[in-house]
Order: C-alpha cells, then structure tokens, then sequence
C-alpha cells in the first residue's frame, strides 16, 4: 500500500484511470483537496472512500508534524501545512507515499518519508 498525493489522485481522476488507484490509501487532507474540485462532493466522497482507506489525522501525525515544522522553522524552511501533513501521515503510518511534487516532498526524506513512483 501506498500514500496517494492529491498531484496523483487529480492527474488519475482526469484519465479516468483513478480505479487503477484502488487499494491504496489517502490523507484526509488529499480527501478534503480533492472535494473542493468536485461538482458533487458527497458522491466523490462515497466513491474515495470505496477506493481508498482515508487516514484520518491522530495525535501521532499531531506531533510528527509539529516537529518536523519547528525543525523546518528553525532552519528557514516553510512548507506548506497540507503537504507537511500528508508527509507527516506517511512518516508516522510507514507508509511510502507517491506524488510528482518531488520539491515539496524531497527535502523530508531526512525525517524518514519514502517516496515511491507508480
């Protein structure tokens, strides 16, 4: 199983490809990106759901992001809140996560986030 990155689930979706997808998971950051696009959000919802296992965020992704964003603070270093949250889902699940935002996402390697290609 793999973290799809909203960049993914997007680019899968406008194929019509996205059952390709099936069987892997999603932030519920990914989830909520994701929605904000749809013309019938409650539908989209039903059926990401049926595709994916969405995680939610728990007190364990809470403090894996709050450390890795000081680290980063203190270093000059922002990234936006829903990536570092989605990395940090990745990093505390151990689950690699896919996506073609490789500027965001690489310089969280260090943290422990695995990236994978599809």
């Amino acid at each position: 199983m793999n973290l799809i990155d909203t960049d993914i689930l997007i680019e899968y979706f406008k194929k019509k490809e996205i059952e390709k997808l099936s069987g892997n998971a999603i932030s519920i950051i990914t989830l909520i990106e994701f929605l904000r696009g749809a013309k019938d959000p409650k539908t989209v919802k039903e059926i990401l759901e049926d595709l994916f296992f969405v995680f939610n965020i728990d007190n364990e992704i809470i403090v894996k992001y709050t450390e890795i964003y000081r680290d980063l603070k203190t270093k000059g270093i922002a990234i936006d809140d829903a990536d570092l949250i989605i990395a940090s889902t990745s990093i505390t699940k151990s689950v690699p996560l896919i996506t073609r935002n490789l500027r965001h996402f690489e310089r969280l390697r260090i943290y422990g986030l695995v990236l994978n290609n599809l």
